[in-house]
């Protein structure tokens, strides 16, 4: 498996740090956060675009995929929904990141029937403009759809390849799913899975990884017994925890801990 960072734990570096970050720490790749404030986001020109492919591609390191905040479920027109999906496949491709997050974000005035059928048409439209870009949109076990066997449930009715899963072992620990299951749920689908920790489910502040509750431990051992080989990423929720450790100061431990829990499962 190969290991990144999300620049969620780094909010707003510029582009030429997080590349030295990840290549001077180990790391094979980065998530970017594609938000107005961060370096990378679909407002911004061709050069600059091309200046963030061409600062990760000189130093070796991947650009894993874009951390997208569209959510297909979300009750609305879908119009809109469309709109900014096909603004971040455009800019996935533009800077070579074969992956897009979204978010479900269904809300509490649906039921889940019109949730996960919002979801579902709206992935199966998009998926089809992703092929084009060359990129896989992933759909994250977040919010109204937190386990594996709710994303299942969307997944399942698209059936396009260009639509998968984003495993977040936070949310499917908070929704009772044990990995095994998640990874049965989304294996035909999974395109990578994000790893943290945290003290508990009432304290989501990010800690360094293998000090909290979240059981990373199996979930790397799920993946290796099935033969998984795609990617971890490390989200590092410094962007809504002030007080939390710099992730910089972690990324070298981090490092360390991924690679023992690989060593340990192989």
């Amino acid at each position: 498996m190969k290991l990144a960072f999300s620049t969620l734990g780094v909010p707003g570096l510029p582009i030429p740090d997080v590349v030295h970050l990840a290549a001077t720490h180990g790391y094979h790749g980065v998530e970017l956060r594609a938000h107005p404030d961060e370096p990378v986001h679909p407002g911004i020109g061709p050069a600059e675009r091309a200046d963030a492919a061409a600062a990760f591609k000189a130093a070796g390191v991947e650009i894993l995929g874009l951390a997208g905040y569209a959510r297909v479920a979300a009750p609305g027109d879908d119009a809109p929904v469309l709109a900014e999906i096909r603004d971040l496949l455009d800019l996935a491709r533009d800077v070579g990141a074969p992956f897009l997050r979204v978010f479900p974000g269904g809300g509490t005035e649906q039921s889940q029937e019109e949730a996960d059928a919002t979801a579902a048409r709206r992935l199966g439209t998009a998926a089809e403009y992703a092929a084009d870009a060359g990129v896989r949109i992933l759909l994250e076990t977040h919010d109204s759809h937190r386990t594996g066997a709710d994303a299942l449930r969307v997944l399942g009715a698209v059936g396009h390849r260009n639509a998968g899963a984003l495993w977040d072992v936070m949310h499917t620990w908070l929704g009772g799913e044990q990995p095994q299951e998640t990874y049965a749920a989304l294996s035909p689908y999974l395109g990578y899975v994000q790893v943290k920790d945290i003290a508990s489910a009432d304290d989501k502040t990010p800690l360094p990884l293998g000090s909290g509750v979240l059981p990373l431990a199996e979930c790397v051992e799920v993946l290796s017994r099935h033969g998984w080989d795609g990617w971890l990423c490390w989200e590092y929720e410094k962007r809504w925890y002030e007080s939390a450790t710099p992730l910089p100061e972690l990324l070298g431990a981090g490092r360390e801990h991924l690679g023992r829990l690989l060593n340990e499962s192989a």
